[in-house]
């Protein structure tokens, strides 16, 4: 019947529930406006007695909606079954089976390839600044060719090492350039090796279950010459392979699903017609 390959219990262990990644930035911008807005909306509440109180509330409360669909929304949840990636105004899910690349240019891209499409999915909860990375980059490999000129340098010509100066080269102590990356940009390419493990380990457990599906189906000449006791046996385990197997992939193979959020949606019309509202009267 075949078995299971290795690695596939411990990576059941590891997993042990979803994964969220989002954006600690985001997330404290979001808590730090809401607070903002409820100390300016109860102080309007408590002083504001005119027309323009009520439009600046108005004007609050939209863009505690913006804020929420922008800096709260966003995040990416990665489960056994598939990956789920929050934008402001949609949803997008992918069995990990579909998923044949991650990687990140100005966001993080989820590639996907279905029966008769392919598409990449932009997650805003992932940002990466090739530029600052760039930039970083260079920064390490001028340091460390500092560093290596200035030890060629610091012998003089009677071969003693000059102290006279008094002065130490700034590259000291500063990382190779292979470690000259922001926090950002470290933490994104961390989620994308995660991800990109997920959806590596779910298309190899694919082609492995389906191979068991398909030795469990095929006819055996041997099964046929044993007694209809046994053969009795081996009918009754077959549905019983066979719906356990067709149970744990049937979550990976899912194809890709979108669809608009409605709280999303809501907490920019209701806002928006509050304050149109507002304004007009």
């Amino acid at each position: 019947m075949g078995s299971v390959p290795v690695g596939r219990k411990k990576r059941a262990d590891a997993t042990g529930g979803p994964q969220t990644f989002r954006s600690p930035t985001a997330l404290v911008v979001w808590w730090v406006w809401l607070l903002f807005a409820a100390a300016n909306l109860v102080d309007l509440a408590i002083q504001g007695r005119d027309h323009l109180s009520l439009v600046a509330a108005a004007i609050l409360v939209l863009a505690t909606g913006i804020a929420y669909v922008t800096a709260q929304r966003p995040r990416i949840i990665a489960d056994t079954s598939g990956i789920t990636i929050v934008n402001p105004l949609r949803d997008h899910h992918i069995g990990w089976a579909g998923v044949t690349k991650v990687d990140v240019a100005d966001l993080l891209r989820v590639h996907y390839r279905g029966q008769d499409r392919e598409k990449v999915i932009y997650s805003w909860a992932v940002h990466y600044s090739r530029r600052r990375k760039l930039i970083a980059e260079n920064r390490a490999r001028r340091t460390a060719a500092r560093v290596s000129s200035g030890r060629r340098s610091a012998f003089g010509t009677f071969g003693l090492e000059s102290y006279g100066s008094g002065r130490r080269d700034p590259g000291y102590g500063n990382p190779p350039a292979s470690e000259g990356t922001s926090a950002a940009e470290a933490e994104a390419e961390r989620i994308v090796r995660v991800l990109n493990e997920y959806a590596t380990t779910a298309r190899a457990e694919t082609v492995w279950a389906e191979g068991t599906v398909a030795i469990a189906g095929a006819p055996d000449s041997d099964r046929e010459m044993d007694s209809d006791r046994e053969m009795d046996s081996d009918r009754d385990i077959e549905p019983v392979l066979d719906g356990a197997v067709d149970s744990r992939v049937a979550g990976w193979l899912e194809p890709l699903t979108s669809t608009w959020s409605t709280r999303a949606l809501l907490a920019l019309i209701l806002p928006a017609l509050i304050l149109l509202i507002v304004a007009l009267v």
